[in-house]
């Protein structure tokens, strides 16, 4: 009796290490010389799924992006889940940015992995469920080969693959 396995294909944040990289960038920030006094300041909001850069200027915004990409990139995180907006001006000739943190699968993005698992013409029925895809198959080679194959596809989000069963 061939019992059918199954794993998700979900893009999820892991929220505390996303605070643990912004602590990080934050305190590199306040002890770096070129941007000591810019009074940079970056705050998370787990809620809205977003984080919020106010620094003094253009240079300061960049250097302080590129910091929290450093930091995220060292704990682990995908920089891909980072969508920074246009940077606005803000009171006394400051600017603000927001950078948007993607988590789970549009649906848009869910039709294109669907479609490329089913271009691999492999046994499975990939379905998908909210923010994951379910993928279900009889022989587990044609499920790693899937695993395989999207990791191996470059998609503007990051993908993880949990649930194996």
């Amino acid at each position: 009796m061939a019992k059918n396995s199954s794993f998700d294909i979900v893009s999820e944040i892991d929220f505390q290490e996303v605070d643990n990289a912004l602590n990080q960038a934050i305190k590199e920030i306040h002890q770096r010389y070129d941007l000591k006094d810019s009074k940079t300041e970056l705050e998370l909001n787990k809620k809205d799924k977003i984080i919020n850069l106010n620094t003094k200027d253009d240079y300061s915004r960049k250097q302080s992006l590129d910091i929290l990409q450093t930091k995220f990139i060292r704990r682990g995180l995908s920089i891909k889940v980072m969508k920074p907006d246009e940077p606005e001006p803000a009171a006394s000739g400051r600017l603000k940015q927001k950078i948007n943190l993607q988590s789970g699968i549009s649906k848009d993005n869910a039709k294109k992995i669907t479609k490329i698992i089913k271009d691999l013409k492999l046994k499975v029925n990939a379905q998908i469920m909210d923010e994951k895809i379910r993928v279900q198959g009889a022989k587990k080679d044609d499920l790693q080969e899937i695993i395989r194959v999207v990791k191996e596809t470059d998609f503007d989000f990051p993908t993880q693959f949990v649930n194996y069963q």
